[in-house]
C-alpha cells in the first residue's frame, strides 16, 4: 500500500510530436474566463449524440414508411447502420474537437461520414438481399433525416464553441514552473504555435519571484507556494515544470508540493531529442511532456463519480426519511437544542465546507472546531447521542451534503480544522496529508471499513488513515466504491472504534 505520493522524475524530449494537435497560446489576463471545457467529454457526447440521431432517424423512417415488407430485417439494417455510422463519422474526422469550431469543415466531415455509411450499408444489404432490404422509400427518408439532424447538431455546436471562446473556456489553464533557459525556450515555442486555444496563466519560480516581473511576455506570479494557492483558488488544469535537470533538489521539492493539489503535472527537462520509450506522455502545443502527476478524477471519471453520488444519496434519503425524522424527534426530546449540528471541515481542494450531523452532545458543550476530540465515555455526549455515535447514525444527514455537491458517498472522511493527533495538527503530523483533499470527502471510506476511525491519540493512527485514503484515491473505481459501500452496510457503521 502506498503511504505517500512519490513522483518519479525522468528525462523527456522537447521535440515536437508529429501527431499532436497544434494550439494557439492566448496570454491570459490573470485567471479570467470560466471553468475549462473538457475536450474528451465534449467529443464523446457528440459521438453518443450522433449514434442516437442515426438510430432515431432510422427508426422514424421505418415507422413512417407504411410499405415495409420485413420490419425485422429493416431493424437489423438500422442497427448495423448505427454502428457503421459512428465509426465512419469518426474516421472522417467528424468527432475531432478541433473541427467543431469550423462550421464548413464540420459539415463536410459529417456529410462524408454519412455518405460512406449509407454506401457501405447499401452495398452490404444489396449483396445479401437485393430486393427486400432496400425496398420502399424509408432509406431515402433515413438519409435525409440523418443528415439534417447531424448537420443541425454541428451548427448548434459551432455556436456553442463561439460562446465558449468568448467566455475564455476553451483550452487548458496552464502554469509554467521555471523562468530560466528551459522555460524561456518552451515559452518562445508555445507563443509561436497556431491552432486552438491554450491559456498560460503565468510563470512561477522561487528563484526569481520578487526580482523579475515578466518571462517571455508572461507574468511571474510568485513561487511554488503561490502556485499551490492559485491551483486551489482558480482551478489551474496543468502545471508544466520547466526546470533544468541540474536543479534536482528544486525539482523534487516542487513535485512534492504539487502532489497535494488536484492538478496535472508535466515535466519538461532540458534534454532534447531523447527517446521516451514506453513512458506515459502528454502532448501540448506541439511538445511532448512526461506525465509526473495526474488528477485522480477528471473527465468521465469525474462525471461517473458525481452520478454515482447523486443516485446513491437520493435513493438512501428516500428510504431513510422516516428514520431521520424519528432521530431528530428523539434528539429534541433528550436535550434542548437543534437536532442538527454543523461543523466547518476541510473539503475538496482544502476548501472549507459545512458538514451536517445529528447533534450528539449537549448544546452548550458542542465543539465546532474540534479543539477537543471525542473520547470514550465523554461526558459531553447525550444519552441518545451515545447510541447514534456507536451506530454511526449521526452521520446520516451527510447524504444531504452529497446532494449539495460538497461530499461524496465514498471518500476520505472530512476532518475538522483544528483536529489533532496527540499535540500535532493533522497537517503537521503527516507530510502528504493534504493530498487526501484531491477528491471530495466521503461519508464512508477505505480507512473506515478497515477499522481506522475513532480516536487519534498517536501520530501513527492518523498516518494509517491517510495511507488508506491515498490508496483509495490512487485506485478509485466504481467497483471499489461499491465494495466499500457494501462493507459499510454490512458491519462498517458500527465497530469497536465507533463511540
Amino acid at each position: 500500500m502506498k503511504s505517500a505520493i512519490r513522483p518519479q522524475v525522468a528525462a523527456v524530449s522537447l521535440t515536437p510530436s508529429l501527431g499532436s494537435r497544434e494550439r494557439a497560446v492566448i496570454p491570459a489576463n490573470g485567471f479570467d474566463g470560466g471553468t475549462t471545457i473538457s475536450e474528451a467529454i465534449v467529443t464523446r457526447l457528440v459521438a453518443a449524440f450522433d449514434g442516437v440521431a442515426i438510430l432515431a432517424t432510422g427508426a422514424g423512417a421505418m415507422h413512417w414508411d407504411t410499405s415495409s415488407i420485413d420490419w425485422r430485417l429493416e431493424g437489423l439494417v438500422v442497427l448495423l447502420g448505427t454502428v457503421l455510422g459512428i465509426n465512419f463519422l469518426h474516421l472522417a474526422g467528424a468527432h475531432r474537437f478541433s473541427q467543431f469550431g469550423h462550421l464548413d469543415g464540420a459539415l463536410g466531415r459529417v456529410l462524408l461520414g454519412w455518405l460512406l455509411t449509407l454506401a457501405t450499408l447499401f452495398a452490404a444489404t444489396f449483396a445479401i438481399e437485393p430486393v427486400t432490404a432496400v425496398d420502399g422509400s424509408w432509406i431515402g427518408l433515413w438519409f435525409a433525416g440523418g443528415v439534417t439532424l447531424l448537420a443541425a447538431s454541428r451548427l448548434a455546436l459551432h455556436r456553442k464553441m463561439q460562446h465558449w471562446s468568448r467566455d475564455r473556456r476553451l483550452g487548458e489553464r496552464i502554469a509554467i514552473v521555471g523562468a530560466g533557459a528551459v522555460a524561456q525556450h518552451l515559452l518562445r515555442s508555445l507563443n509561436g504555435t497556431t491552432g486552438t486555444d491554450l491559456r498560460i496563466v503565468g510563470v512561477y519560480d522561487d528563484e526569481v519571484a520578487g526580482s523579475r516581473r515578466r518571462c517571455m511576455g508572461h507574468t511571474i506570479l510568485g513561487g511554488i507556494d503561490d502556485l499551490v494557492r492559485d491551483v486551489r483558488q482558480h482551478g489551474i488544469d496543468t502545471v508544466i515544470v520547466a526546470l533544468p535537470m541540474s536543479a534536482d533538489h528544486q525539482l523534487v521539492e516542487t513535485l512534492n508540493k504539487l502532489s497535494v493539489v488536484p492538478v496535472d503535472v508535466r515535466l519538461c527537462p532540458d534534454s532534447f531529442g531523447l527517446r521516451l520509450g514506453s513512458v506515459s506522455v502528454s502532448h501540448i502545443g506541439g511538445h511532448t511532456f512526461l506525465n509526473a502527476i495526474d488528477r485522480p478524477l477528471r473527465d468521465w471519471k469525474w462525471i461517473a463519480k458525481n452520478i454515482e453520488d447523486r443516485l446513491v444519496a437520493a435513493a438512501i434519503l428516500a428510504l431513510i426519511a422516516p428514520l431521520l425524522l424519528t432521530i431528530a424527534l428523539l434528539i429534541k426530546v433528550d436535550s434542548p437544542g437543534p437536532a442538527l449540528f454543523r461543523q466547518k471541515r476541510y473539503g475538496f481542494n482544502n476548501r472549507l465546507i459545512e458538514v451536517w450531523k445529528f447533534r450528539t452532545m449537549y448544546q452548550e458543550m458542542t465543539d465546532a472546531s474540534a479543539q477537543q476530540l471525542t473520547r470514550r465515555n465523554d461526558p459531553r455526549i447525550t444519552r441518545i447521542g451515545a447510541f447514534l455515535r456507536r451506530t454511526s447514525l449521526d452521520e446520516l444527514p451527510q447524504f444531504m451534503n452529497v446532494l449539495r455537491g460538497d461530499m461524496s458517498v465514498v471518500g476520505p472522511r472530512p476532518h475538522a480544522t483544528a483536529a489533532k493527533a496527540g499535540a500535532l495538527l493533522y497537517q503537521e503530523a503527516v507530510k502528504h496529508y493534504d493530498a487526501r483533499h484531491r477528491v471530495k470527502p466521503g461519508i464512508t471510506g477505505w480507512a473506515q471499513v478497515n477499522g481506522w476511525r475513532g480516536e487519534t491519540d498517536t501520530v501513527d493512527q492518523i498516518r494509517k488513515r491517510v495511507e488508506h485514503d491515498l490508496y483509495y484515491i490512487e485506485h478509485w473505481s466504481i467497483a471499489f466504491d461499491l465494495k466499500i459501500i457494501l462493507r459499510t452496510a454490512f458491519g462498517g457503521f458500527a465497530g469497536r472504534n465507533a463511540f
